[in-house]
């Protein structure tokens, strides 16, 4: 099978197109042909040797976070799967997406929404998994409450404002100005200009969502309300801001989870929830793709068409 593979850190030059063995799936796994991959900042983090969980003795190594695709093949074990299936998945860290066939564990596997096509449905389960369990698992936001979300026309963000809407948040943003209709459209209450100070504009926050960093993680603290809680997927907030605030601070990085893929599926077959594509690249293409995501302006997801 055709795969993309880094053998050294480096620029996008050191992802090669190679000829890989197909794998073969053990008894709780299957074996899925890959339609499409998404790109996301992991993957050029992981190729620059900037990933810190990635050492240059695990090389050589396929990138790749989720993939859309149908099921190949099946481990004994399997049982909600069979050949033919059309699935999706957020990968874990021993498998690569860009690839044309990736093996998954039967339990970080879903079906893949109704309503997405391959690519649509590749651009969601990172994102997805990563603004839900931001939001919900780590931030416990509440219908009525009020989420602010920086970087919300980005992958995880903009993703992030449809699913705070669809549990009944009341949701602020921050966004760059060329990109404050896109926002608005993803159903945000508030969308505000990032060159703009924020904290003029907003008080009293139940929980800031933090896709940013550096100064715009430090000023959200002057709109955090009392016993609040702010969670970035970037850096771990401040411990000793959180405590003049009496609020939960954490950071966090999102793990495989079907079930709430199938959730996010659910929501995307209701019409609450759609992934925008910003750009589709060919699989031979991909450092092309990771270049774009690394240093232009990007909404929503870039995809990789493998199959298809």
């Amino acid at each position: 099978m055709k795969a993309i593979v880094i053998h050294s850190f480096g620029s996008a030059d050191v992802l090669k197109i190679e000829d890989l063995p197909m794998p073969v799936p053990k008894a709780d796994e299957v074996l899925v042909k890959v339609n499409a991959a998404s790109v996301n900042p992991v993957d050029y983090k992981t190729r620059s040797g900037k990933y810190p969980s990635v050492k240059k003795d695990q090389l050589p190594l396929v990138l790749g976070r989720d993939v859309s695709g149908i099921v190949e093949q099946c481990g004994s074990a399997v049982s909600h799967f069979k050949k033919g299936s059309e699935v999706y998945a957020m990968l874990d860290r021993e498998h690569g997406g860009y690839a044309e066939y990736v093996i998954v564990k039967e339990r970080d596997l879903a079906a893949k929404p109704e309503h997405l096509n391959f690519i649509e449905a590749a651009a969601v389960p990172l994102a997805a998994v990563t603004a839900w369990q931001g939001l919900f698992d780590h931030g416990d936001l509440q219908a009525g409450q009020h989420v602010l979300i920086h970087g919300a026309a980005g992958g995880v963000g903009h993703l992030a404002v449809q699913c705070a809407k669809a549990r009944g948040a009341r949701v602020s943003t921050t966004a760059s100005k060329e990109d404050m209709e896109f926002v608005r459209s993803l159903g945000a209450d508030q969308v505000i200009d990032k060159a703009e100070p924020f904290e003029r504009r907003i008080a009293d926050v139940d929980l800031v969502f933090d896709l940013v960093n550096g100064d715009t993680q430090e000023r959200s603290w002057a709109v955090l309300k009392q016993g609040g809680t702010m969670i970035s997927t970037l850096t771990k907030p401040s411990e000793e801001r959180a405590k003049t605030r009496a609020a939960r601070a954490e950071h966090y990085m999102a793990q495989p989870d079907a079930d709430e893929l199938r959730e996010i599926g659910a929501l995307i077959d209701a019409g609450k929830v759609r992934p925008h594509i910003q750009a589709v690249f060919r699989l031979s293409d991909a450092g092309a793709a990771q270049q774009q995501l690394e240093t232009k302006h990007n909404r929503g997801k870039i995809v990789l068409q493998v199959t298809g």
